[in-house]
């Protein structure tokens, strides 16, 4: 089993490897910088007992404008909408294809509501890092804008699944 907690110099990032260089390097280099700087909080998943990393996700605020919403998102009256950004996801491959993905998904829903009482947002957003994530993510409710690769869920909805 897993135990989630906040990313720190004690986790063992070094074998972390998703299949997605990208995501493996922020993680290595950038999560605990961006957290010092408040620019970003990463979860890590570690299985009990370990400290090396076998999952972790990323968060930071986001404010989107009005106009750059499409109709349905835009309505309520707000020029600047807050936001989560799910900065990054990333599931390290020796667990990959276990059907932890929506797991892993849904653990970051989770503490999204739960910051979402203290600090709130309208909407859960994602930018897709390519067209497999973006099919993952549409697969559990996402939608996207049109022309990008980014993709919402308004955190309405997110709770009531979750209740």
């Amino acid at each position: 089993m897993f135990a989630c907690q906040s990313l720190s110099r004690e986790h063992d990032l070094d074998r972390f490897s998703c299949g997605k260089e990208e995501l493996d390097t922020w993680l290595r280099r950038s999560a605990l910088h961006a957290r010092s700087n408040n620019t970003a909080a990463t979860f890590v998943w570690c299985e009990e007992g370990r400290r090396e990393v076998a999952a972790y996700y990323s968060f930071t605020s986001l404010t989107l404008e009005r106009e750059e919403l499409p109709k349905p998102m835009a309505r309520g009256g707000m020029q600047r909408v807050p936001a989560v950004l799910l900065a990054r996801l990333a599931l390290d491959t020796r667990y990959q294809g276990q059907g932890l993905g929506p797991v892993l998904l849904v653990d970051s829903f989770e503490r999204a509501l739960t910051g979402n009482e203290v600090f709130a947002v309208r909407f859960f957003v994602m930018d897709a890092l390519d067209e497999e994530a973006h099919t993952f993510y549409e697969k559990h409710g996402f939608r996207g804008i049109p022309g990008s690769m980014r993709l919402y869920r308004k955190m309405s909805d997110i709770a009531r699944t979750m209740a």
